[in-house]
């Protein structure tokens, strides 16, 4: 399983229109083989902070994914990013908390 999860700094005041402009990739990509799970959301106690976390089922799978966001998906919104840190995670077991 591979994790991807990160963060975005933008304008607070612009925070819930970058998280509206980004629905239909998180839709998109909620859709192709392998996604697990792939959410953007507000941090709730800073406003201007968005949370990245997705879960995908291999390497090739977000391989796939991140070759189809160069392909064709638009930022839409013309938002300015102002930090952004986004990493992979390679996982090699999961199971519940605490096992």
């Amino acid at each position: 399983m591979i994790i991807v999860a990160g963060h975005f700094v933008v304008d607070p005041d612009r925070r819930d229109e970058f998280l509206r402009s980004r629905a239909d990739v998180m839709w998109t990509s909620r859709s192709e083989a392998g996604c697990i799970t792939y959410a953007f959301s507000p941090d709730p106690l800073d406003p201007s902070r968005v949370l990245l976390f997705e879960r995908w089922e291999s390497k090739a799978a977000l391989a796939d994914h991140l070759a189809a966001l160069r392909q064709g998906v638009r930022r839409p919104d013309g938002i300015e990013v102002r930090e952004a840190e986004v990493q992979q995670y390679e996982i090699s077991a999961v199971g519940p908390v605490g096992s």
